[in-house]
């Protein structure tokens, strides 16, 4: 009998995914945890395996389709079976939601004249977006049922209005970012140190190998956060939870937008090391291959906006995290050095930390020791 795979929640509240790449065609054979399809979510592209062997009687949409959890994404049965959205169930599988698919073999009934709509949840979410009004688009689906394309082709506006929708991974970055700026109450504090120390050491180790700028802010950092243990930190409900590992974030420019890749123990890893793994999980985010744990569980962020020639900046907390902190470009400028005005370099530095936990005294201690760290004078 046919097995009917719905779109497994793969991410953490996952409600829908993007289908960029079938693997396997309609009518091909496919062995158990095969690669059948790339579907992105959550800021990466993820390959989904086949559960059971088989071969592939129907694909749940057709590339760049969005559907959502517990929607068909694929049938999957024997050589020479057929299968239909009316056929019986696997044992033990959830059924076809109605709306989830198309009615076949039924009379199709014209709408009610001031009925509401029939659109799928996915549907009425981009004409919401979209501002397009059901009430005024003309459905081309079974059932008199309002299509993506329908709202798409809807939205078309007069010729002064370009109108592009978001990308999954740009509409996860929308829903993280607000969820946190609204949970979050952020106090942000600034300190320009010094670069002299750091760019120097950066040219030295640069002499054998490549060297980003972020391998070294985290080598720097990670004894910070180990006096400063708030702010290695997750709040979780009334208790804070203070983490005795170091899984540093660090920003990551993409095509696709910001990602934050995450340096796993880096509070035992050499410069050298730091170094490499900065590198690789750069390149994979830039290439969308990187690993969706590789995107999640930073316990501190480093944002080193000055790689896009940013000066001080208003960073966002990471959600489960109680402080982000912004380097900015260093720039010459004038300086007092032991009473003197001089030509020197400042790099801007701003902190972000979660108010309800880190007061500003603490806020600037933390700060103060961050400078020293980068300057080379601190403990």
């Amino acid at each position: 009998m046919a097995f009917d795979f719905l779109l497994p929640d793969i991410g953490e509240g996952l409600t829908e995914a993007t289908i960029v790449r079938w693997l396997v065609p309609v009518g091909a054979e496919v062995s158990l945890d095969q690669p059948i399809v790339e579907v992105e979510t959550d800021k990466a592209v993820v390959e989904i395996p086949a559960p059971r062997a088989g071969t592939i009687l129907h694909h749940g949409g057709e590339e760049g389709a969005v559907i959502a959890v517990d929607s068909t994404l694929v049938v999957i049965g024997n050589p020479g079976e057929t299968w239909s959205p009316t056929a019986p169930a696997a044992p033990g599988r959830r059924e076809h939601r109605p709306e989830a698919a198309p009615i076949v073999g039924t009379l199709e009934e014209a709408p009610v004249a001031g009925a509401r709509p029939e659109a799928l949840p996915l549907v009425r979410r981009l004409a919401a977006t979209l501002g397009v009004d059901l009430a005024r688009v003309t459905p081309s689906g079974p059932a008199g049922r309002i299509t993506r394309s329908d709202v798409e082709a809807a939205a078309v506006g007069s010729g002064d209005v370009e109108r592009v929708r978001l990308s999954p991974t740009r509409m996860a970055i929308a829903r993280n970012l607000m969820r946190s700026w609204r949970e979050i109450p952020h106090v942000t504090t600034y300190a320009s140190a010094d670069p002299s120390v750091l760019l120097a050491e950066r040219s030295r180790l640069a002499a054998t190998g490549p060297m980003p700028l972020e391998a070294l802010l985290i080598a720097a950092i990670v004894p910070v956060l180990k006096r400063h243990p708030e702010f290695n930190a997750t709040l979780d409900g009334d208790t804070l939870l203070l983490r005795k590992h170091y899984d540093i974030g660090f920003a990551v420019d993409t095509p696709e937008g910001l990602m934050v890749a995450v340096v796993r123990r880096a509070d035992a890893a050499t410069v050298d090391e730091l170094a490499g793994e900065v590198m690789r999980l750069a390149t994979a985010a830039r290439q969308r291959t990187i690993g969706a744990g590789e995107l999640r569980g930073a316990t501190f962020t480093v944002s080193n906006i000055g790689a896009v020639g940013g000066g001080y900046g208003t960073p966002i907390i990471p959600l489960g995290t109680t402080a982000i902190l912004s380097v900015g470009r260093a720039v010459e400028r004038p300086v007092v050095r032991n009473g003197s005005v001089v030509a020197g370099r400042e790099m801007p530095l701003s902190l972000s930390y979660d108010h309800r936990v880190i007061d500003g005294a603490a806020g600037r201690a933390f700060m103060a020791d961050v400078v020293s760290a980068l300057e080379g004078t601190g403990r």
